[in-house]
């Protein structure tokens, strides 16, 4: 077997030679700061299990001496190096506060100081400096390290950037605050709306008419109140419109059946959907399956077509009277329902049985 070869302008480190410290990449700040501490417990195969676990890991990671003044780092992998921007001899010897700045919560830090007080294990995400000044958020995980006699001979610290995993949060907290904001407008608006109906039909002697436009102005914002917080990614989970749009129409009675996943579609399709489930529960409830005691009524959807982006609703109807023959008060809710499914540019099917209304409608994803 050929002998080891030591990379040009580096010493080999103390002990026994390690094929795996020849590579020119090799962090050596582990085996430089066991020949250091001679003393500790990495000692034998636990010292070239240490040294192999600092320089390859992408960890950030650093020791400190509690037995020390200001208790400084006397450890610092390569991973610790490229994340704050320091060199070695630039990190041991100091306290690892010199990586806090003016914006640093001195709550999170105040958290650091009782668990090395009390030689705790904590997690903590606070502002760090880089050497460069720039800033980042640091997942520091800092902990005892004890000898075999129980004694404690370090503290660890590990480091890991969460800057993305911040401003991912706060974008979630945006979306979700604007959501709420956008719901909060929305109910206003839908009251609005409402009055506005409710004082016409009542001046111009069509309150019924006015009642059922008032219905489906209520579907369309029950369809859209659970789907905000969503909307901003643009896929919404149907089936909590779904639910939202017909449960006021079975009030735990058990005589709808829905069935359906997680399904997420495009936001474009819930106003569609809103309206022509609440034209078919309406007309359910007049001349269908829900106008006796026993009918039923079953929900079903999935996503069919290109990327399977399509969603197709099935409605069908069960123990209501004989449905061979459509109710002629049914029209204007029909006539609602195919403008809506036209506009969208889907499809719809009727059939009428006697068992009850079987409905296919597709909704096309834009």
């Amino acid at each position: 077997m050929d002998k080891p070869v030591t990379p040009k302008n580096e010493k080999p480190s103390s002990g026994s030679s390690q094929a795996y410290d020849t590579r020119p990449d090799y962090d050596r700040s582990p085996d430089e700061f066991r020949a250091a501490n001679p003393d500790n417990e990495f000692v034998g195969a636990s010292g070239v299990l240490f040294e192999q676990a600092m320089a390859q890991t992408r960890m950030a990671i650093c020791l400190s001496d509690p037995h020390a003044p200001d208790m400084p780092i006397v450890f610092a992998n390569r991973a610790f190096r490229e994340l704050t921007g320091y060199d070695q001899e630039e990190i041991v010897g100091r306290n690892c506060r010199f990586l806090q700045g003016p914006d640093t919560d001195p709550d999170e830090v105040a958290k650091i100081r009782r668990a090395l007080e009390t030689e705790d294990v904590t997690v903590v995400e606070l502002l760090n400096y880089r050497k460069n000044g720039e800033t980042f958020w640091n997942a520091l995980h800092i902990g005892p390290i004890y000898n075999q006699q129980g004694e404690l001979i370090y503290f660890f610290g590990s480091q890991w950037d969460v800057s993305d995993v911040r401003a991912a949060r706060a974008e979630e907290l945006y979306a979700k605050e604007m959501a709420r904001e956008l719901s909060h407008r929305m109910k206003n608006m839908f009251a609005v709306i409402s009055g506005i109906v409710n004082i016409t039909g009542r001046m111009r002697g069509i309150e019924e008419e006015a009642r059922e436009i008032n219905h489906r102005v209520q579907a369309l914002g029950r369809a859209y109140e659970t789907t905000l917080d969503e909307a901003s990614s643009g896929d919404i989970e149907i089936g909590n419109a779904i639910r939202a749009i017909l449960d006021p129409y079975d009030l735990g009675t058990g005589r709808l059946k829905l069935q359906g996943n997680g399904l997420k579609v495009p936001f474009n399709v819930v106003s569609g959907v809103g309206v022509t489930l609440h034209e078919l529960a309406a007309n359910a409830e007049k001349h269908g399956a829900w106008s006796t005691d026993d009918g039923t009524v079953k929900v079903a959807w999935q996503a069919e077509g290109p990327d399977e982006r399509d969603l197709v609703v099935t409605w069908l109807e069960n123990g209501g009277p004989d449905a061979s023959q459509p109710s002629s008060d049914a029209g204007s809710g029909n006539a609602i329902i195919d403008r809506l499914i036209r506009h969208a540019e889907g499809t719809i099917t009727r059939e009428w049985k006697p068992e009850g209304l079987e409905v296919t409608i597709r909704f096309v994803a834009k």
